[in-house]
């Protein structure tokens, strides 16, 4: 920091809280804004930002199928949440060479545990990590951008295509998990990505949480 030897500094939390020996262990490493000050109480000479990230508590998840975009277009929701479900599949299958295969289940017996929808495909697949970032909410799959890995790597829209073919059937409105709470209480992704042997499997639940 271009400080000289011989001058005394102290590094402060945004809370004035001096860090010593003694308690740097007890320090948040992980995104925590310091000062670098002359003394523990000196004036800023400029307003200072800080980058805030913040998980939202999982009724913010759990519970955004139930948002009042369903009820404030006066339509049935269910196939919004249905065609948001279908429109990953488009998306993973988008660069397939061969057969496009989007399947829709309606299970009414207890194989699951409880009735459940099923959509399966024969798409890219999707890591653990792009897994992770699925679960992720406000995350959307065409700006994840930085640390994170877009769960449909190397997806370009098609032009010129019907938009039921080239995966931009959520403009209807609603996010994967939105759709996912809308019509039930749990989501249970299993994925191979094709150049893998792993299988990966995310599972979010209201009941879990």
């Amino acid at each position: 920091f271009g400080i000289p030897s011989d001058e005394t500094f102290v590094i402060t939390t945004t809370n004035r809280k001096e860090i010593t020996e003694d308690n740097f262990s007890e320090l948040v490493h992980d995104g925590v804004t310091l000062y670098l000050l002359q003394s523990v109480d000196q004036m800023l000479l400029l307003a200072t930002k800080e980058r805030i990230d913040f998980l939202p508590h999982y009724d913010t998840l759990v519970k955004s199928g139930m948002y009042e975009y369903y009820a404030s277009e006066g339509q049935n929701p269910l196939p919004f949440a249905l065609a948001e479900l279908i429109d990953n599949s488009l998306s993973a299958t988008s660069q397939n060479t061969g057969i496009r295969s989007i399947q829709i289940k309606l299970l009414f017996d207890d194989s699951q545990g409880k009735p459940a929808v099923a959509v399966i495909d024969n798409g890219s697949g999707m890591t653990s990590k792009q897994l992770n970032n699925w679960a992720v909410y406000r995350l959307s799959k065409f700006t994840r951008q930085g640390d994170f890995e877009s769960d449909h790597s190397g997806y370009v829209r098609p032009l010129s295509v019907p938009r039921s073919l080239n995966s931009d059937i959520s403009y209807f409105g609603v996010g994967g998990k939105q759709a996912v709470f809308f019509v039930g209480q749990s989501a249970r992704m299993i994925s191979k990505p094709a150049a893998s042997q792993d299988v990966h499997e995310l599972v979010l639940s209201k009941e879990d949480f």
